[in-house]
């Protein structure tokens, strides 16, 4: 904080005479929430109430930034300087605990804020600990387990003073192409729902304000983020929809976030169908609906159905928003004008502002708005958390393939090659803190084979092969008055043929932009405009062999006045790059020009300078380092995220020739994946022993891979999405509805690589004993589903018993198989045990012709099996 904030702080506070004397309805905790949040509300002016419905990150740093008036609530960053997870804990408490008293006792009502953060696998601060990612909870399918997941974080989160989480995220992973599949329960509405459910309900328990996300499908057609939704109601509310109601209605969620896509034509953030009429309305939903960051705007610069911003703000209220979610203070000037200026009316400010003052009484935050520092650091990387980390990371890996019993691995080997960069990152996935301490897969193994064994690491090539990089400012110089300046100079023009004088110029330090939702600048089109760079490109030591342009094309290059590339038209995005022998310590004359005529626009000046390709090296090393012992780790990963989805699903990099030239030492070789989504493997899996998903498995996933390889857990997660055997099967799920004709391509099955539900164990079990009591019942009734399992192998383990059921006859179109039941249980050799299912209205119900939910009546299939493809037992029970 500055000096400023820190003395504010530090001062101490005189009570209002005001309340001391007689303190005012609100104050008093006695009286029922909703007095007094009438008596609040009567007293605030205008602009307190807007601050009430404004939220952003930040603190008091900024002595600019006025926050007088409160605020709804900031995302607090830890405070820096501090080496273990308690200190920095108990920072983290101090600081929001400072920032709390300057609302509490220096603004004129003394309304405490909401600080929130994003905790959706852990609390992504240091010192936190960081649990599996979310998807590879899912793979656990154990909602208990889950549960306490969720407890343990909501345990470190809550004791440093954060009452709001933006998580989980419970969209639906309809296409495993989109870069936060990780972040999901995966592709299924019911394991979705138990998974949400089982983490909100331990954070609304602990008292911090869950905000289930993003209402609604942020993951659009090709599997890309937030693309607009244009699906039917019907789809919608049976496949999109459940993990919210669920969320609201049993979960008892006291927020949700808005997505940043339009749904139906109308953006998700003012979206009156989905907020007012079945959010707030059929779901009777009272808690306060958030927007996305940003995301209020995006009506005016992305989906162009507003013209500014505070009537795109005043359309958003109305339709339902509560608060709105900013990346910054300056930010909120668009949105205090809409309310300043009359736009938005006073009831519709009142009835958010009154969710959002109950959500404050609830959990008490005027009585205590304060934390104990010292649980903050008793509780942040606690060793409880941290073996639960570790039983989580256990839990959520999956057994893809074991040829001949591949795995476990004998501890007793003495050379062992670990390869690939994920055997040492330790990689944690999206939306996570640092972790209080990492435990790589490479560390996993050492351990776990003791100082006797050798074992033998080599990164391989990495995940990512760089070819060319950006030309960086350093090497780009220009004319300025008559004298040389860093950057390259560039003419912008408002038309697209470089004509007459520009209407901007300017010096950029390197030409690499991304104009998405902008122009290059003021009084520029922003789909419809030119530039031209010029300047003097300084070649570096070792020299330049290529150099050229990435992004949408329309450009030309010339070095010393010669045109090297001329790409000047409009019709996709690449990268083109020219041949060159530029000599280190020399300079050329360069000049670019580049023009745009639909938005959109990116581009980048490249080249090959101090760019090391070595890997053909790399994987030399690791067939070396193979060869060289008795059986081969290959630890391979992807890469994903937020705003980054894949059009390739196969590793990336030269991953995939690195698993080929290993196997074919013909050394036993096992694959562990790190990632968040599905992988394409037909290029090397029947070259391969043994593969096994890891997901993100946490800080302790380095223990708990080892634990799997060398036998010490059974591996028992299953998957919870879909995995291809090519991209163009995509989308693919196994929920769909029955197809006019077939499921085949010409060129490839329609079956997948590995079913949704997929899993494999070290030992084998045995289904029987279906019954299915009532076979006939009413369709207000339930049936109970019971069979019984068996361990028939020589290792205690755990399977998941799924429950599918499929409408025989229906009046309209329904899936082949829906998940309606799941339960893990755990069995010691030769051990047997019963499990039951309930079969009820809300398991059988449909949307008929009509879209009223109903229970049909006629006969339902019942299957119970290891996987949504390996069903074990089937029976029939019908519906009067």
């Amino acid at each position: 904080m500055n000096r400023r904030a820190l003395l504010l702080l530090c001062l101490p506070f005189a009570p209002n005479l005001a309340i001391a004397q007689s303190p005012p309805p609100y104050r008093d905790a006695s009286r029922p929430i909703p007095e007094r949040v009438r008596d609040l509300l009567a007293r605030m002016t205008l602009e307190e109430k807007f601050w009430q419905l404004f939220m952003i990150p930040g603190d008091l740093d900024d002595s600019t930034h006025d926050y007088s008036h409160g605020v709804f609530g900031l995302q607090i960053a830890a405070a820096p300087g501090t080496d273990t997870a308690a200190g920095a804990a108990r920072a983290h408490a101090e600081r929001i605990n400072a920032i709390q008293r300057y609302f509490v006792e220096r603004t004129r009502l003394g309304i405490p804020i909401i600080p929130f953060d994003e905790a959706l696998h852990g609390l992504v601060r240091s010192g936190a600990t960081i649990f599996p990612q979310a998807i590879a909870l899912a793979a656990t399918w154990d909602t208990a387990l889950v549960g306490r997941v969720a407890g343990a974080i909501a345990r470190e989160t809550g004791s440093r003073g954060v009452r709001q989480v933006l998580s989980p995220v419970i969209n639906i992973a309809s296409d495993v192409r989109w870069g936060r599949v990780e972040e999901t329960y995966g592709e299924d509405p019911f394991l979705t729902s138990r998974m949400g459910d089982a983490f909100i309900g331990a954070f609304e328990r602990a008292g911090i304000v869950a905000t289930p996300k993003h209402l609604v499908a942020n993951v659009g057609e090709g599997g890309r983020d937030s693309y607009p939704i244009d699906v039917s109601a019907r789809l919608l509310a049976e496949l999109f929809l459940p993990p919210f109601e669920s969320a609201v209605r049993r979960a008892r969620a006291r927020s949700v976030m808005t997505a940043y896509n339009s749904v139906d034509g109308s953006p998700a953030t003012q979206n009156r169908a989905l907020l007012r009429d079945q959010l707030k309305g059929a779901w009777e939903f009272t808690g306060f609906v958030i927007s996305d960051a940003a995301a209020t705007g995006g009506a005016t610069v992305l989906h162009m159905t507003e013209p500014n911003t505070p009537t795109a703000a005043r359309h958003a209220w109305e339709a339902g928003l509560d608060v709105v979610f900013q990346s910054s203070w300056p930010q909120y000037r668009p949105y205090w004008e809409a309310v300043r200026s009359g736009m938005v009316a006073d009831s519709v400010i009142d009835a958010a502002l009154a969710r959002v003052l109950r959500a404050k009484f609830e959990l008490g935050l005027f009585e205590h708005p304060y934390v104990d520092a010292d649980s903050a650091a008793f509780w942040n990387g606690h060793a409880a958390h941290r073996a639960l980390a570790l039983e989580a990371a256990r839990a959520g890996i999956v057994l893809l393939r074991n040829e001949r019993g591949a795995l476990p691995l004998s501890d007793g080997l003495r050379r062992v090659a670990v390869i690939g960069t994920d055997a040492a990152e330790a990689r944690l996935g999206g939306y996570s803190g640092p972790g209080t301490r990492r435990v790589s897969i490479l560390e996993g193994v050492r351990a776990s084979l003791g100082p006797a064994a050798t074992v033998r690491y080599a990164p391989g090539p990495g995940r990512v092969v760089t070819e060319v990089v950006a030309v960086p400012a350093e090497d780009l110089s220009s004319d300025s008055g008559g004298g040389t300046v860093p950057g390259i100079r560039g003419e912008y023009f408002d038309n697209i043929t470089l004509a007459g004088a520009p209407r901007m110029v300017r010096t950029d330090a390197r030409v690499d932009f991304g104009w998405t939702l902008n122009s290059p600048g003021r009084g520029i089109p922003f789909d419809w405009y030119s530039v031209r760079w010029t300047g003097r490109l300084s070649v570096p030591a070792g020299g330049v062999r290529r150099i050229g342009v990435q992004g949408n094309d329309g450009w030309r290059l010339y070095l010393d006045g010669r045109l090297f590339i001329d790409d000047w038209k409009k019709q996709s995005s690449r990268r083109l790059l020219a041949d060159v022998r530029l000599e280190p310590g020399r300079s050329y004359d360069i000049r670019l020009e580049f023009f745009e005529s639909t938005g959109n626009a990116r581009v980048r000046l490249v080249w090959d300078a101090g760019v090391a390709d070595d890997w053909r090296g790399a994987i030399d090393s690791a067939v070396a380092a193979t060869r060289q012992s008795d059986a081969a780790i290959v630890v391979a990963g992807i890469e994903e995220g937020e705003f980054r989805d894949r059009a390739f699903l196969g590793l990336p990099g030269r991953q995939e020739q690195l698993i080929e030239e290993i196997a074919a030492t013909g050394k036993p070789v096992v694959v562990v994946l790190i990632g968040g989504s599905a992988i394409t493997m037909s290029r090397w899996i029947d070259r391969v022993d043994a593969v096994i998903d890891a997901w993100y498995p946490g800080e302790e996933g380095g223990t708990a891979v080892a634990d799997v390889l060398f036998g010490r857990s059974n591996p028992g997660g299953r998957l919870p999405i879909t995995f291809p055997l090519a991209e163009g099967q995509l989308p693919l799920r196994y929920n769909h509805k029955p197809t006019g004709r077939g499921d085949d391509y010409l060129d490839l099955t329609g079956q997948p690589l590995f079913p949704f539900g997929f899993g494999l164990s070290f030992t084998t079990f045995e289904y029987s004993a279906l019954r299915i009591e009532p076979a006939e019942m009413g369709a207000a009734g339930s049936a109970v589903v019971r069979c019984r399992v068996r361990n028939t192998g020589a290792r205690a383990g755990d399977e998941v018993v799924q429950l599918y059921v499929r409408d025989v006859l229906a009046s309209v179109a329904r899936p082949v198989m829906e998940l309606k039941g799941f339960r893990r249980l755990h069995l010691d050799p030769g051990q047997e045990a019963e499990v039951a299912f309930t079969l009820g209205p809300d398991e059988l119900r449909m949307l008929d012709r009509e879209m009223r939910w109903v229970v049909e009546p006629g006969a339902f299939r019942v299957m119970v099996g290891s996987s949504s493809k390996d069903i074990r037992l089937r029976g029939e029970l019908t519906v009067r």
